[in-house]
């Protein structure tokens, strides 16, 4: 009835807003039928298990996507994943600000933080064992406070904000992190940053190159894999993905009952990538 009244009464705006808003709701109905057609079409063509399969194939393949460049005639395994390819010059001279609350952390501030659990498990150890030489110790300094971003980032579903994190937070940090590990999504009349479970992969593979350069290239990816929160199977997934070698560790005392530990080392030559046929099978869906 409003409709009809604006047809008969309404003002020449108010007519092309009613006009406009029905070739919208046409136009939509005419995508919505052509993608229900298509969809179905490609069932009836390779029918519902062969496209569980593809999924299943697409979701291993999707792991090795996100990974770092990976240098595989690297002739030290500080150049297999290049730090450079983790953090560019400027990202990393951005560090320099923020990182410095590392950089001059006590012992006692340490224990604080611990208490807090104001970052993640992985950095608060590793702020223990920073080195006396100020060079290197601002060097790890800059990549524990970038590695404890990228795991806090991880925690975000969907992004709202245009800088989502911390305002100490550099502008060069924040734009890489909404630029190289969200996915643009469409919701609710707009389009906005999301964190997919490939996104995600993504963060923890970064995660990994990095803790790996800040331990001579073996970390405990059992930390690292409570830290993201993820399942152990996924965690595992992405470390042979990226070629490490997988061993077993006792954990640190405290940490998840003194839990079995996963270590995972960048060695040269890098172990044979497996096809995906090795992969594990999942359960068949009816």
């Amino acid at each position: 009835q409003m409709d009809l009244c604006i047809e008969a009464f309404g003002t020449s705006k108010q007519k092309r807003a009613l006009n406009s808003r029905r070739m919208n709701a046409v136009d939509n109905d005419i995508l919505n039928n052509a993608v229900t057609k298509a969809a179905t079409n490609v069932i009836d063509a390779k029918g519902v298990t062969a496209l569980v399969q593809d999924v299943a194939q697409d979701d291993v393949q999707n792991v090795s996507i996100f990974l770092p460049p990976c240098n595989e005639d690297a002739d030290k395994p500080e150049n297999v994943y290049k730090f450079e390819d983790i953090l560019s010059p400027a990202e990393y001279e951005a560090l320099r600000v923020p990182a410095a609350v590392f950089v001059n952390i006590t012992p006692e501030e340490i224990t604080k933080k611990t208490e807090d659990k104001s970052h993640c498990s992985f950095v608060l150890e590793e702020l223990k064992f920073l080195p006396a030489d100020e060079k290197r110790r601002d060097h790890k300094a800059r990549c524990l406070w970038f590695l404890d971003t990228l795991i806090k980032f991880s925690y975000l579903k969907v992004i709202k904000k245009k800088h989502p994190m911390d305002p100490e937070c550099p502008h060069i940090i924040s734009r890489k992190l909404m630029k190289n590990f969200t996915s643009l999504t469409y919701n609710d009349g707009r389009v906005q940053n999301l964190i997919s479970a490939s996104m995600k992969a993504k963060i923890t593979a970064y995660v990994i190159a990095l803790a790996l350069h800040i331990n001579n290239f073996q970390t405990d990816l059992t930390i690292l894999q409570n830290d993201m929160k993820l399942q152990e199977s996924r965690m595992m997934d992405i470390a042979k993905a990226m070629r490490l070698k997988i061993s077993k560790a006792k954990g640190l005392t405290g940490l998840e009952n003194d839990q079995n530990h996963k270590l995972g080392t960048l060695s040269l030559p890098l172990p044979v990538q497996k096809a995906p046929g090795n992969q594990r099978k999942r359960k068949k869906m009816n």
